[in-house]
């Protein structure tokens, strides 16, 4: 699978694929996983995939201080 079929809305990634895009650490995609704030799926006994349409929702938008 090339990385634009990878990004695609519908797509599955790994773990570390998914790290990599968002430039955050595994651990801390555990950490979201665990904690109910991001839908993941095991495909397999140890594989975990995750949706990239979830991944960025995941991301929040910090609210500028014009908007207080």
């Amino acid at each position: 699978m090339s990385t634009i079929e990878s990004t695609k809305p519908g797509a599955f990634i790994s773990l570390s694929g998914a790290a990599e895009m968002r430039g955050i650490s595994v651990k801390t995609l555990r950490r979201r996983i665990a904690a109910g704030e991001l839908p993941a799926f095991r495909t397999g006994r140890r594989i975990i995939r995750i949706r990239v349409s979830d991944l960025e929702t995941m991301l929040r938008r910090i609210p500028s201080a014009d908007r207080w």
